[in-house]
């Protein structure tokens, strides 16, 4: 489902990946989050990465509905904070909502909004768009690897 991994960054700070739309790429791009995170020492931030993750290419699968098109995803490693992108052909932008209690659905852009320090979506140069969030190591993390200690995972 994933195309090789020579898509990873010469300096494995940047991994780049491209998915079939099938839900079953869900699971294989957060197994591949997971590695990245655990090879940058930002395990700190792996459970809400992992449903912003989740959550973001759940969106694509279902809504970039573009013929012959895959999805991307993007982790870039920021220091003290990750940086996840999921790019899409569609041109339809994603909207937060407020669902209510009964709601079924739209409450992912929500989960993103409440565990991401920052997100956004930003318009590709020819089609489609990039819907991206950054997740930050907490402050008592980001203080000790600003100390010099070592990050978890990192040589």
């Amino acid at each position: 489902m994933a195309m090789k991994p020579e898509l990873t960054g010469p300096d494995g700070r940047v991994v780049v990946r491209r998915w079939t739309r099938h839900p079953r790429c869900v699971a294989l791009a957060r197994a591949d989050l997971r590695k990245a995170l655990a090879g940058w020492g930002l395990i700190a931030v792996e459970e809400a990465a992992l449903l912003v993750l989740s959550e973001l290419i759940t969106n694509a699968v279902r809504h970039a509905r573009v013929p012959g098109r895959q999805i991307e995803t993007r982790y870039l490693d920021q220091g003290d904070k990750v940086r996840i992108e999921v790019h899409d052909a569609a041109d339809q932008l994603p909207k937060l909502r407020a669902p209510t209690p009964e709601s079924v659905r739209g409450r992912g852009l929500v989960l993103v909004e409440t565990l991401a320090d920052q997100w956004g979506v930003t318009p590709r140069p020819a089609v489609g768009k990039a819907v991206w969030a950054v997740l930050a190591l907490p402050a008592d993390e980001r203080a000790s690897l600003a100390s010099g200690e070592r990050r978890e995972g990192q040589s």
